[in-house]
Parts: C-alpha cells; sequence; structure tokens
C-alpha cells in the first residue's frame, strides 16, 4: 500500500518524513550508546548508516507502504526521536522507536507514539499495533504503556539484534483502546472472571 508521505502534528511536537537535512542529527543521536544497545541499528553507528537510513531506507519504505518512519521534532525544529511504523501482517503495523538522550524523560516518545498509532487506524486501515522490545528494556517497555500498550508477554527468540537471538516483551494496541473504530469486527475471548 502506497502512502505519500505525511506531516503529523501533536500539542507539542511534529512527526515529518526524515530529509537529507537530518542526517547529522540522526548520525549525532545514535552514538548514544542506549540507542545501540537495545535498538536493531548497526553498532558503531557510523555517518554512512545515517546516510542510507535518512536518504534510502526511510524513503524506500513511503515509497513502498511497507514501513513509515518519522522524525519526531520540536516546532522549532530539534530532533528529539525517530519512530517508525512497519506493516507487518494485513491489518498489523510494528512500532519502533528510539529517543535523543538529551530529550527523554519528557514524554515527547509517548506523545509520539500516540500520534502515530492514531494515523495508523484512521488513515492505514491497521486494526493492530504491535510493539515489541527486548526483555530488560524499561524504558521502552514505560513508553509503550504510557502510550496506552496493553502488555502481553514475552517471546522467546524472537529478536534478532546484531546475530544474537533474544526475548522480547510485546505489548498491543487497538483502534478501540482510543475509542476508535475496527476495519473489521473483533471478538475478545470471554475472561475468566
Amino acid at each position: 500500500m502506497e502512502q505519500p508521505p505525511v506531516t503529523l502534528t501533536s500539542a507539542r511536537l511534529v512527526l515529518r518524513p526524515l530529509g537529507p537535512e537530518d542526517t547529522e542529527a540522526v548520525y549525532t543521536a545514535a552514538q548514544d550508546p542506549d540507542i545501540q544497545r537495545w535498538t536493531t541499528i548497526p553498532s558503531p553507528y557510523l555517518p554512512e548508516h545515517a546516510r542510507s537510513f535518512v536518504e534510502l531506507i526511510a524513503p524506500e519504505g513511503w515509497t513502498t507502504g511497507a514501513m513509515f518512519t518519522f522524525g519526531v521534532f520540536l516546532p522549532g525544529g530539534a530532533l528529539t526521536g525517530v519512530l517508525s511504523l512497519t506493516m507487518r501482517s494485513p491489518g498489523t503495523a510494528e512500532i519502533g522507536f528510539w529517543a535523543v538522550k538529551e530529550h527523554r524523560g519528557r514524554g515527547y516518545t509517548t506523545e509520539a507514539a500516540r500520534t502515530a498509532t492514531r494515523w495508523a487506524f484512521t488513515a492505514l486501515g491497521v486494526d493492530r499495533v504491535e510493539w515489541r522490545a527486548e526483555v530488560g528494556n524499561a524504558p521502552s517497555l514505560a513508553v509503550a504503556e504510557h502510550a496506552g500498550f496493553t502488555p502481553e508477554g514475552a517471546l522467546r527468540s524472537a529478536i534478532d539484534n546484531k546475530g544474537v537471538r533474544r526475548d522480547c516483551w510485546i505489548a498491543s494496541l487497538l483502534p478501540s483502546d482510543l475509542g476508535l473504530p475496527s476495519t473489521a469486527p473483533y471478538i475478545p475471548a470471554p475472561s475468566d472472571d
């Protein structure tokens, strides 16, 4: 599903496709050891990695409809992070994000996740957004929970991070969690209560 690049706004943020002008900011932010540890970006992260991501990988995702990557910016232009929605099975997307170290703890990533998932539900016809992170990545889990995701458990050996299989947490967000309709009917399993 091809999707023309869009810019989204929230109360404090602008989410827009990355451009060549963002290469240096992405490269600088990705030098953070925590981003290299908890994400699947190359390590060490070199200038050519940032160039390839910003000029080839991210735009190609928009062109093919496989991955929608946003730079998350303050209105004045400072990069606070990067967020992607990767299309998985029909009707399902996976969210991934990282935050610039200097901008953590202010709720920007949570706000960006809410904005992007609402767009996925209303513009892409997605009925489920999944969040996954390596077991132990407590800051990412906190963002997911603050954005409204429901933890569903752990998946064994479900992430390949730099050639090492690792267990991951999984959580989901549904349109109904945001008061939005689904494109397909949903019948939850009966509760044991």
